[in-house]
C-alpha cells in the first residue's frame, strides 16, 4: 500500500484574518479615492502639484517582456508647492528622495500618478513636448565634481543652455552670463577657467548658476551642500535663499541634514521606503511630529547645549529592501510602538491637522480619542 501524503492546512488566527480583510477593504477604498483625486480640477495657485506619484524599476522580466519582479522606488506620493516656496524632503539613504526629484522632472518616466506643473499635466509628455518646460524646471546635482564637463570652461558651461534655449540674443549672451556669475558669487575672471581649477564650494556655485541660467520657476536641489564643509554650506544656502527671493523660485530641497532643511524650508516631507509618511508646514513638523519615524529622525538632531538631555529614539535594524517591502505599514519592522494591526493593514495617508498629513495607525487611534 503506497504511502499517502496529507496536506497540512494552515490555521489562520481570527484576529489576523480580520486584519487581512480590513487591509483588502482599505486598499480598495484607497484606489477609489485615487480615481476621484485624478478627476479633481488642478490647483491654480500651485506651481507644482504631485498626485499619487509612483515609480518602479523592473528587476526581472519574462521572455515576453512582462515584468515579474520590480523595485518600488516611489510609491503614492502627493503634495503641492507654490511659487517662492521651498519643500524639504528628508529620509534615510535609499528611501526614494532623489528618484522622486528626477521623476518630477521626468528624467525618470513615472510608472503612475500625475505631475501637474504650472497648471498643465505633464505626466504623459514626450521628449519633444517636455522641451518647452525644460527651461522652467531645473536640477542642481549632488556631486559638483562629476556634474560639470571637465573640458569646457565656465563661460561655455553657462553659455550653452542660454544659446540652446535662446534666452537672450547671441550678442548679449556673454553679458548675461557675466551678470549671472556675479549674482551667484563668481568672479568675472572665472569665465575662462575650467572646473578642475575650483574648490568644491565654487563648483557648486557654478552648478547653481547653470541651473538658473535658463530662468526656471522650479529647481530640484538634490543634496546641493552635502559634499561641502559647514562654512561653505552656509554660504551656498544663503545664496540659494537670496536667489529665491529675487527670482521667486520654488525649491524641492533634498537633504539628510535636518538643520539645513529647517533653515531653508517652508514645508517638509518625510519619506520612508518610497512613501511619504508625514508632510506639513515646517513649524508643525518640527514642533509637533506625529509619525514615529519623524520623531526618531528629529531625536537624532544634536543639541549644542550640554545641559540639555537628549531623548534619543534608537531604531533597530536596517531599512527593508524596496524590492521586497513589508506588508502593512512599511515602518512596522523598526517601529518601537508597532501593534499587530501595523503588520497587516496599510495605514491611510490622511490629514490630521490643517495641512499636516501622516500615514500611521497610532496617529489614527490618538486623534480619534480627541
Amino acid at each position: 500500500m503506497a504511502d499517502s501524503k496529507k496536506e497540512a492546512t494552515e490555521v489562520i488566527d481570527p484576529a489576523v484574518a480580520a486584519f487581512i480583510e480590513e487591509d483588502a477593504k482599505r486598499k480598495a477604498e484607497l484606489e477609489e479615492a485615487k480615481a476621484k483625486d485624478f478627476e479633481k480640477p488642478y490647483d491654480t495657485e500651485a506651481l507644482l502639484e504631485v498626485r499619487h506619484l509612483r515609480k518602479c524599476f523592473p528587476l526581472q522580466k519574462s521572455l515576453l517582456g512582462k515584468v515579474q519582479r520590480e523595485l518600488v522606488a516611489v510609491d503614492d506620493v502627493s503634495f503641492k508647492l507654490n511659487a517662492g516656496e521651498t519643500l524639504g524632503i528628508v529620509g534615510e539613504s535609499g528611501c526614494g528622495k532623489t528618484t522622486l526629484g528626477r521623476a518630477i522632472l521626468k528624467l525618470h518616466e513615472p510608472t503612475g500618478g500625475r505631475i501637474i506643473f504650472n497648471g498643465e499635466d505633464i505626466t504623459d509628455f514626450n521628449v519633444k513636448q517636455m522641451r518647452k518646460n525644460r527651461t522652467e524646471m531645473q536640477i542642481i546635482f549632488q556631486d559638483p565634481y562629476s556634474s560639470l564637463p571637465p573640458r569646457s570652461t565656465v563661460g561655455d558651461i553657462l553659455s550653452e543652455p542660454v544659446k540652446v534655449h535662446k534666452i537672450v540674443p547671441d550678442s548679449e549672451v556673454k553679458d548675461y552670463v557675466m551678470d549671472l556669475m556675479e549674482k551667484c558669487g563668481l568672479r568675472d575672471y572665472y569665465y575662462e577657467r575650467y572646473p578642475h581649477e575650483f574648490s568644491g564650494g565654487q563648483r557648486q556655485r557654478i552648478c547653481i548658476a547653470r541651473a538658473l541660467s535658463v530662468k526656471p520657476k522650479l529647481v530640484i536641489c538634490d543634496e546641493p551642500v552635502s559634499a561641502l564643509d559647514v562654512s561653505i554650506q552656509a554660504q551656498n544656502i544663503n545664496l540659494l535663499k537670496d536667489l529665491q527671493k529675487s527670482m521667486n523660485l520654488a525649491y524641492v530641497f533634498i537633504s539628510h541634514d535636518l538643520s539645513v532643511v529647517k533653515f531653508i524650508s517652508d514645508k517638509i516631507g518625510v519619506m520612508y521606503l518610497g512613501s511619504m509618511v508625514e508632510f506639513g508646514n515646517k513649524k508643525d513638523i518640527f514642533s509637533n511630529p506625529i509619525h514615529p519615524y519623524t520623531k526618531a529622525l528629529f531625536s537624532a538632531i544634536p543639541n549644542p547645549n550640554p545641559d540639555v538631555k537628549m531623548n534619543r529614539i534608537v531604531l533597530n535594524g536596517d531599512i527593508p529592501s524596496p524590492a521586497n517591502p513589508p506588508k502593512g505599514c512599511r515602518f512596522h519592522t523598526r517601529c518601537p510602538n508597532a501593534t499587530e494591526k501595523c503588520k497587516y493593514v496599510t495605514p491611510e495617508y490622511r490629514e490630521y491637522e490643517p495641512g499636516h498629513f501622516a500615514a500611521c495607525h497610532l496617529c489614527e487611534e490618538e486623534f480619534s480619542k480627541k
